[in-house]
């Protein structure tokens, strides 16, 4: 039966599928994770990670494969692993997020995570999911084609992998336990990384330099990764034009641009062709960072250095001219300017009829200090945020998931609103520490019918200002139809939508002060969690939690927890 095709009907397309008889394999691998000292930016920092390395090590699989990853706990906090852009196909109990579905691995404790990969192929990741954790613990999840398949574009040279990360003088976990104390924005982080190495513009960081060594004329896959807490990050490589096939595993129409924007959590795979003159390159990355009346920001620079074949050691790299940290045009311009490619492997159009529909504004805003606390934000209050003016909070005494599949009650409540509660001027800047933005706390969550097809209308809000807020959503792609700036017209926006070949993501970076539309199938039963990925404001509550109710087949029914299960 190789060969054989299967016909399927998704919304009111015809999909035609592939289907292979070759074995997929089980890729084990076991993560120990601890303290580790290493010397950064001129002195040396205890962070936590993950068999002894920064990135953590990364995972090879196959389409189809199984992975079983044992996760022993050695470090002094909580843990949990999060497979970013993973479906999850009826293992919701691995996709990792705290609380969510989930209790934490505790110190000493060890968890195995079981799933299999289905139907998704190309650069994925895991990370931490428990607080800033995620800042040294995180690494790369690649996904090749099943053996047989090629990919839609010219097979690559090599492939490179490059992870954009975020660094800290400091313990992450202490700097974000502060700003949770006081209710305040965190520290800023004191660098940017490449493959965990700052660069050498930084201090005494010329050995802590990442070096990509190219052969004239090959053709590479970089495999891009912004494993950033809380920064989008512009991405160039001096002298070179990129070619981007994939974002977030999912193929594009090639898109040749010299500038690459990735917010948190996104992925990109970029053909780079080692075309100039032999010699030396920075590859850099520099934060877009857009917020209005925010504080001062990370604005520096890492570096990596491109070096051709047969150069002289001596040379000084060019480097590349980036944009200005503020450069939204040029942000928008890559973001709104990719599309999938239709009948690639894996590619789903558009579902056709829509079952639910929501308006949800996002943002920041401003909530009491509580207690006998004294908080530093505005006026003595704390920072927050909120999706419909809800402000999630996470359980504690029972996960998400096993509260909705063992229906126990009194942990979450199913009314997290369609709407807004009050249609107003959504990105009027004037509105700024205005008492709409006060955020109400509570779990509230979502309830979706299996199979239901969901259009979100993300509207951002400009109670604490505006910026671009980056919403990852858990066990589930969607299709970006359409984004803008200012308040989402109904009548005149949605002409815009593009049904035909919208990129396709797990991650969508919101425009400053505007609005995206998004539209998945919720065909996937669990807790699934739709957060910003921006880790400052996941615990001020930019969050809500969607369930999807299980498939009335049998075979597509969410089975129970594993037998090692973590307990709260």
């Amino acid at each position: 039966m190789a060969g054989a095709h299967l016909v399927l009907f998704i919304g009111c397309a015809i999909v035609l599928l592939a289907t292979s008889t070759a074995s997929a394999a089980t890729v084990e691998r076991s993560f120990h994770v601890q303290n580790l000292t290493v010397w950064r930016l001129c002195r040396p920092q205890v962070i936590t990670a993950v068999n002894g390395s920064l990135p953590g090590p990364t995972i090879y699989a196959r389409e189809g494969d199984t992975l079983i990853i044992h996760v022993f706990n050695k470090s002094p906090y909580n843990l949990t692993i999060h497979w970013h852009g993973i479906f999850q196909r009826l293992t919701a109990w691995a996709d990792g997020p705290s609380y969510i579905t989930q209790c934490p691995i505790l110190p000493g404790n060890s968890y195995t995570y079981r799933f299999t990969i289905t139907g998704q192929e190309g650069t994925l990741w895991w990370h931490a999911h428990l607080l800033w954790l995620r800042a040294t613990v995180y690494g790369a999840l690649i996904i090749r084609p099943k053996w047989g398949h090629t990919y839609p574009f010219p097979k690559p040279y090599k492939e490179v992998l490059l992870l954009l990360g975020e660094w800290w003088n400091s313990n992450v976990m202490d700097v974000e336990n502060e700003s949770l104390q006081l209710g305040i924005t965190p520290n800023n982080s004191d660098a940017y990384t490449i493959n965990g190495k700052p660069g050498e513009l930084y201090p005494c960081s010329k050995k802590q330099t990442y070096k990509l060594k190219v052969a004239p004329g090959k053709i590479y896959l970089l495999r891009l990764i912004n494993a950033a807490l809380n920064n989008q990050l512009f991405f160039e490589i001096a002298g070179h034009v990129l070619k981007v096939v994939a974002v977030d595993a999912a193929y594009t129409d090639p898109y040749v641009t010299d500038i690459i924007v990735l917010a948190p959590g996104q992925t990109a795979d970029v053909l780079l062709t080692a075309e100039q003159w032999p010699g030396a390159y920075y590859m850099a990355g520099r934060p877009y960072f857009n917020a209005e009346n925010a504080g001062p920001f990370d604005n520096t620079t890492t570096t990596g250095i491109l070096v051709y074949e047969g150069s002289a050691s001596a040379l000084i790299p060019k480097m590349p001219l980036l944009p200005a940290f503020n450069d939204t045009p040029t942000a928008h311009k890559f973001s709104s300017g990719l599309t999938s490619l239709v009948g690639a492997r894996h590619w789903v159009p558009v579902p056709c009829k829509v079952d639910e529909q929501m308006f949800i504004t996002i943002g920041l805003g401003l909530s009491p200090c509580g207690g006998n606390a004294t908080c530093q934000g505005p006026n003595g209050l704390r920072f927050s945020a909120s999706m419909n003016n809800a402000s999630f909070q996470l359980p504690t005494s029972l996960s998400l998931l096993e509260a909705f599949f063992y229906d126990v009650k009194g942990i979450y409540t199913a009314d997290f609103p369609d709407v807004p509660p009050l249609v107003f001027d959504y990105t009027n800047r004037s509105l700024s520490q205005s008492p709409l933005g006060f955020t109400l706390k509570g779990t509230r969550v979502k309830k979706f019918k299996y199979n239901a097809t969901v259009e979100i209308v993300l509207q951002n809000t400009a109670f604490v200002g505006v910026e671009n807020h980056p919403m990852h959503l858990h066990g589930n792609n969607f299709h970006v139809l359409a984004q803008g700036f200012g308040n989402f017209d109904a009548i005149n926006d949605r002409k815009k939508f593009n049904l035909i070949n919208p990129v396709i993501r797990n991650t969508i970076g919101v425009p400053v002060g505007g609005w995206a539309v998004i539209r998945f199938q919720a065909n996937n039963p669990g807790a699934w969690l739709f957060h910003c990925h921006f880790d400052v404001h996941l615990p001020w509550g930019l969050a809500t939690v969607f369930l999807v109710e299980n498939c009335p087949i049998l075979s597509s029914t969410l089975p129970p927890p594993p037998a090692d299960f973590p307990k709260c």
